[in-house]
């Protein structure tokens, strides 16, 4: 029987992606209304609620550009942490000597930023990230940098319109984590061709008893 490989996604999966834009509001609010930052960080939260162009509001309201408002987003040091039981889950992972890698999308600086923010590289024998590579997922490349012959791979992620295709192609055993709907960013399509499904839908707090 082969050892384990289990590769993670970041966003949704690990953490909140709402809890890094949430982190990014507030330090926009502060720099732009640093007398009341609170009064405008509630205002955007309820533009983004009701689907406004928070930015577009920004850059008129304080005579900023996207582009800067952007930059500040992509660039900040978030606040965030770990969804619950994510930590522990790393922590016994990495004392069953179960080999750990990391797959996600975006600019380097903000994914670099968050890893940090969240202490878990030591957590992975490599970290994949698709601006340094030069390709996204579902690209066969941001997959096969993992594989190596003596494990069998398990893929855990959030997003069905973009991160079983390529696994399941591959053979990989896919794990989609459940979320709070209220904290997805990314709406689920109705309607899934079944090779962009999981093979598996779990809570965290089951995760490791499935993969036992």
């Amino acid at each position: 029987m082969n050892k384990k490989y289990i590769v993670f996604d970041l966003d949704d999966t690990l953490y909140y992606e709402l809890d890094f834009l949430k982190s990014a509001y507030r330090e926009i609010a502060q720099a732009l209304s640093p007398a009341d930052p609170q009064n405008l960080l509630i205002e955007m939260l309820s533009k983004y609620k009701n689907q406004e162009d928070v930015f577009g509001f920004l850059s008129v309201e304080y005579s900023c550009t996207k582009e800067e408002l952007l930059k500040m987003y992509r660039e900040h040091f978030p606040d965030i942490s770990l969804r619950k039981g994510v930590r522990e889950i790393l922590d016994q992972l990495k004392k069953d000597q179960v080999k750990m890698g990391l797959v996600t999308d975006g600019r380097s600086l903000t994914q670099r930023n968050k890893i940090n923010a969240l202490q878990i590289e030591p957590y992975f024998e490599k970290i994949v990230i698709s601006d340094e590579l030069g390709s996204e997922k579902p690209d066969e490349r941001n997959f096969r940098i993992f594989v190596e012959d003596e494990y069998d791979y398990i893929y855990v992620a959030d997003n069905p319109q973009k991160d079983f295709v390529t696994p399941n192609i591959l053979g990989w055993k896919t794990v989609m984590i459940e979320d709070d709907e209220e904290k997805r960013i990314h709406r689920i399509p109705d309607n899934l061709d079944p090779l962009f499904e999981a093979q598996q839908v779990v809570r965290w707090k089951y995760f490791y008893n499935l993969i036992k």
